[in-house]
């Protein structure tokens, strides 16, 4: 009752009923969505304050400002909403796949902030791993800019998520709980990330173009082409699943599809046949 998840049945008072899903998110999400909201507003007034002196600050402190460091998420959320609200050409993110409950939370901070950007004409394109295509939540955020200057590609693996705005300023976060994050400035280290974007760009595969984990003439998918290389490389199960951007149940069962097709009885025999079964020869030659 305190959440209003519950209502009295109007038919029998001693009874009590079970809200509707749908109307009980809508009231747990409005407030949050309208401080957010405010939050956003707040942001845009203090960077129109702030531009007039912006010009001065970058000539005075570039040279030892050019790599900051940003602690807790509202120092860091605070610098992405400056350099989104001051970017006029083009926005590069890279968006790693996370656990249900971050990834809903990305996607609201993503929606607020990108709603601005589209509406100025900023072009937007976006790296995903494989595994939004099966995401229902990513795959409506995505539906609502389908007529933007937005582009949306996935690869196998991505490693940390990345923002790139006007090719002058990028973020990075330095601790696997994104408390801490990099803002980078520094012409050359932007320019470097640009390039690194750009190589994952050209063979990523757009994200409506259908699904990309094919089965080769073996039985093997691109996928589990993919676990092989990680498993070779001694990586446990919780570390594939995270590069790839799914979960561990759905990897180990990639895991046991793979051993099945190369008919290996245990986790050693399975590393010794995939080096004997040329599937690491096959991913050079892609």
């Amino acid at each position: 009752m305190e959440f209003a998840l519950l209502h009295p049945d109007p038919d029998d008072p001693s009874w009590l009923r079970p809200v509707p899903p749908a109307i009980a998110l809508a009231q747990r999400l409005n407030p949050i969505e309208r401080e957010i909201t405010q939050q956003r507003r707040q942001s845009i007034v203090l960077s129109e304050l702030f531009e007039p002196f912006m010009g001065l600050a970058i000539q005075d402190t570039a040279p030892a400002h050019s790599i900051s460091v940003l602690e807790g998420l509202d120092r860091i959320n605070a610098a992405l909403d400056l350099a989104t609200a001051q970017c006029q050409t083009e926005m590069l993110t890279v968006q790693p796949s996370g656990s249900a409950r971050s990834a809903e939370n990305r996607l609201l901070e993503a929606l607020e902030r990108d709603k601005p950007l589209i509406e100025r004409g900023v072009k937007i394109r976006t790296l995903y791993q494989h595994t939004a295509r099966y995401n229902p939540e990513r795959l409506a955020y995505v539906d609502q800019f389908a007529n933007g200057k937005v582009e949306y590609r996935t690869i196998d693996e991505l490693v940390e998520r990345l923002i790139i705005c006007d090719e002058s300023v990028a973020f990075i976060p330095i601790r696997e709980d994104r408390q801490v994050a990099l803002e980078l400035r520094h012409p050359g280290l932007v320019h470097y990330l640009v390039k690194v974007f750009e190589f994952m760009w050209n063979r990523a595969v757009p994200l409506r173009a259908g699904t990309p984990y094919e089965t080769a003439p073996d039985g093997i998918t691109d996928i589990q082409h993919s676990i092989a290389k990680l498993l070779i490389e001694g990586h446990v199960d919780e570390a594939i699943a995270r590069r790839l951007g799914m979960n561990v149940r759905t990897c180990r069962a990639h895991i046991a599809k793979l051993a099945t097709a190369l008919g290996s009885g245990s986790r050693a025999q399975l590393g010794y046949l995939i080096a004997q079964s040329g599937l690491l020869e096959k991913d050079q030659d892609r």
